[in-house]
């Protein structure tokens, strides 16, 4: 089942000539899935190409009340979706904080382990402290969220600024743990390559501020 966004009248501008259209791919004439694109991160994630020719669907599969919504309808859960994006960045703050922790405790250098080092004592004091406090306002978010209260100002600051602090974390932690953190087969190095497209989908965090200043 896919959640597709088509254009259903020719005649209306960008937005107002979209509509969102539920399709059943199982066995469907015309419709086929292109080739896997490769990505830097994210893996674990397939993104394909996907191909619809002559695909009829039956109008019933209209995804809300009438034609010409699904700019609207998809605009209406940009907030839903930035607080996701969100909410993972925090996430993975708090890991990389954490694996980074466990590996300077256990690596040794000039006899004794990195976490006796004051650099690296605190760059990892700075790097919980943001952890910290990205959860306190993602948290903070998420319960504007269930009382339908997460506006779009508020969710475009999280999507923005969170996903800055996610790669400026898992970039200090990678850097702590020297050489292994550029190989794949530590989770520091496979967070950092996932992390980058955080300040991109959702709309970028260019765009996040743009949103941001409008409400000045």
């Amino acid at each position: 089942m896919i959640c597709l966004a088509v254009k259903t009248d020719l005649s209306e501008s960008a937005k107002k000539g979209i509509s969102l259209v539920m399709v059943e791919a199982k066995d469907l004439p015309g419709y086929r899935v292109g080739r896997i694109l490769e990505k830097v991160g994210t893996h674990g994630q397939d993104t394909c190409e996907l191909f619809f020719d002559d695909v009829r669907v039956p109008t019933a599969n209209l995804l809300g009340p009438e034609e010409g919504k699904g700019f609207y309808q998809m605009m209406e859960q940009l907030p839903y979706e930035r607080l996701g994006c969100s909410v993972g960045a925090v996430a993975v703050m708090e890991q990389a904080v954490a694996v980074t922790t466990q590996h300077v405790k256990e690596r040794m250098a000039f006899g004794k382990s990195l976490l006796e080092f004051q650099n690296t004592r605190f760059k990892l004091a700075e790097c919980k402290t943001v952890a910290r406090v990205s959860r306190v306002f993602v948290d903070d978010c998420i319960e504007r969220l269930i009382r339908s209260e997460l506006d779009t100002t508020t969710a475009a600051m999280a999507k923005y600024w969170l996903t800055e602090k996610q790669c400026e974390v898992v970039d200090e932690c990678v850097q702590l743990h020297g050489g292994y953190g550029y190989m794949m087969e530590y989770p520091i190095a496979r967070m950092w390559v996932d992390s980058r497209v955080q300040r991109i989908y959702a709309g970028t965090n260019e765009i996040m501020k743009e949103l941001i200043a409008r409400s000045l």
